[in-house]
């Protein structure tokens, strides 16, 4: 079940903060320019480590040889798919908010992360973007509003919330807290 990206920034709103923008990134498998390199090196490496279990196993070596091997196979696994199962299952979890004052940052599954820029003292940024819409928006702090649709009429949002400057100029951020039990 997908959560409601309006719903989650929302409860985040402090007093008499209204919601501009709210969002999430791209849902589902995503390539990204280092894939070109990190897909044939994951297949090789996983490649690789299966020949030489598979080499181990049938020679009848060691039951320690055999054990060496499996650290190796499941890095190989983890690269050639669990990678990006795991950043899937991130963005899923993430999501972003612009307020008259600051922009918000929302994220994890288990442990919730919120964080937040005030409008009035913004970092510098800039705008990623591909064919579609599809783009990025980095912020020299560290954080970004990672593939989102319509990039370049989020990047307008900001500028013109910024614009307005009704932030208190400062950078807010709460510890982790808890979900669940």
């Amino acid at each position: 079940m997908l959560t409601d990206a309006r719903h989650v920034v929302a409860q985040e709103l402090a007093w008499r903060e209204s919601l501009v923008w709210y969002g999430h990134p791209a849902l589902g498998i995503r390539l990204r320019s280092s894939d070109v390199y990190m897909i044939p090196f994951s297949i090789a490496w996983g490649a690789v480590a299966v020949f030489c279990e598979y080499s181990v196993v049938t020679s009848n070596s060691s039951p320690y040889f055999v054990l060496w091997g499996i650290p190796f196979i499941a890095l190989g696994l983890y690269l050639i798919a669990g990678r990006f199962l795991q950043d899937a299952s991130r963005r899923a979890s993430t999501f972003y908010g612009i307020t008259d004052r600051r922009i918000l940052f929302i994220s994890g599954s288990y442990e919730k992360k919120v964080s937040s820029l005030s409008l009035a003292e913004l970092p510098e940024m800039t705008l990623s973007e591909r064919a579609g819409g599809l783009g990025t928006i980095r912020f020299s702090s560290g954080e970004q509003f990672e593939l989102i649709e319509d990039a370049r009429v989020v990047y307008q949002i900001i500028r013109n919330a910024k614009r307005r400057g009704n932030g208190s100029g400062r950078i807010e951020t709460r510890e982790p807290v808890t979900i669940g039990g």
